[in-house]
């Protein structure tokens, strides 16, 4: 075999959340490290999250209330001690975000904390509407600051292992081929809902690069997964207009107030509750003939957008949900005066690789963060703990792949 064209202490495959967090908590440690992505640096799912993080921040929360409501949510299939390192890493990673640059917004001088489906406090956190984006700008910066070198429009093609670690090759876009030679690897590519999606003829919230192909080679390798055909719907992914398909509406639309009604008008479900409880609940009005038709036949439920200004009073919703306004407002549509027509689209894999709480695998050497994993969120996540999950776990592995590189 011949000799690898390029050598670092931590090779990370993904750039979302996960693997730009991993990639700054490795540099941090002294190794040096590569990051190599499919695109653009930050292209990833992370920056398509609006709703916001989770973290117990507020006065009257707890990470053991927190805890409680992940395992909850998550139909206490949770591994324990990778959802306690979850949300004990909480407030510490809201810290170190903010040190970043993420803008997290504040009302007279105290942070913005909502509550959302599952949580029994409030305890999301945002950074305007569009928090994944704001997240995915300030981990691009941290990046790049570090010195980690980064090969973009970057794909894995090939992961063996070798003595003394793993070698990698990469393909660039242009078909030139790489071999990276690495003392630990960090996968944080993404559970691939996207291209899980497309290959079933369903919608997705998904990035197009979310494809599952480095899920699908760690498992090939022999690594333990777990949880894998577990995937989560977004409740309120739009039907309608046509342009906005597949878009999903953030869960702070109902946490300000928005109503889900079937065809008759009635509400048939706590608009709070867990995601697939909620999921849940629109699928099976519509499969009672209870749904609601779009002018093009497609049915789905009533999301009553104009409850947020009755409750709130005139401009809430231009202001708190600008974003979403906006949206609809091209395709001619006023949320503030008209309902909206929703159904469930396919958003998240809740399983995935097993690791440890320091983010192993069972592969000797291999670290994994992020939605590639599995047994974080048990079998249903709660909103606002995946963007958590990216920036603990991102770091725990990152700096753990790192400690074993140079040990």
């Amino acid at each position: 075999m011949s000799g690898p064209d390029a050598q670092c202490d931590v090779l990370v495959v993904g750039s979302g959340g996960a693997g730009m967090s991993a990639a700054v908590a490795a540099r941090e440690a002294g190794a040096s490290v590569v990051v190599i992505t499919k695109s653009a640096l930050g292209a990833s799912n992370t920056g398509r999250a609006q709703g916001g993080i989770q973290a117990a921040v507020g006065a009257d929360d707890s990470t053991a209330d927190h805890l409680e409501d992940t395992f909850a949510a998550g139909h206490d299939d949770a591994d324990p001690a990778l959802v306690r390192t979850l949300v004990e890493g909480g407030p510490g990673a809201i810290d170190w975000l903010a040190s970043i640059g993420v803008p997290f917004t504040r009302d007279d001088g105290q942070l913005r904390i909502i509550r959302c489906g599952g949580a029994r406090r409030p305890r999301l956190l945002q950074a305007g509407e569009r928090t994944g984006a704001e997240m995915v700008q300030a981990l691009r910066s941290a990046v790049r600051d570090s010195g980690a070198e980064v090969r973009e429009s970057t794909s894995l093609e090939a992961l063996e292992p070798v003595d003394g670690g793993w070698r990698a090759t990469t393909r660039a876009k242009d078909g030139s081929r790489l071999s990276i030679a690495a003392g630990s690897v960090v996968l944080a590519a993404g559970g691939g809902l996207g291209g899980e999606a497309a290959r079933i003829g369903e919608k997705s919230t998904n990035h197009p690069d979310a494809t599952p192909e480095v899920l699908e080679m760690a498992l090939a390798l022999g690594a333990a997964g777990r949880d894998l055909d577990s995937w989560q719907r977004h409740p309120t992914g739009a039907i309608w207009p046509a342009g906005l398909a597949g878009y999903a509406l953030p869960e702070t639309t109902r946490s300000y107030g928005a109503t889900l009604h079937d065809a008759a008008g009635e509400r048939f479900v706590d608009e709070l509750a867990p995601r697939d409880v909620v999921a849940d609940a629109i699928i099976r009005i519509v499969a009672e003939g209870r749904g609601a038709a779009a002018p093009d036949g497609t049915m789905g439920a009533w999301l009553d957008t104009t409850a947020i200004d009755r409750e709130h009073g005139p401009g809430f919703t231009a202001d708190r949900l600008a974003y979403v306004h906006n949206r609809y407002l091209k395709q001619g549509v006023d949320i503030t005066k008209e309902r909206v027509l929703v159904y469930p689209v396919l958003h998240y894999r809740n399983g995935g690789l097993v690791i440890d709480e320091h983010g192993r695998t069972t592969l000797p050497g291999v670290y994994a963060a992020g939605e590639i994993t599995g047994g974080v969120h048990g079998t249903n996540r709660l909103m606002g703990n995946s963007l958590l999950d990216t920036v603990v776990f991102g770091r725990i592995a990152g700096s753990s792949a790192a400690a074993e590189a140079l040990s």
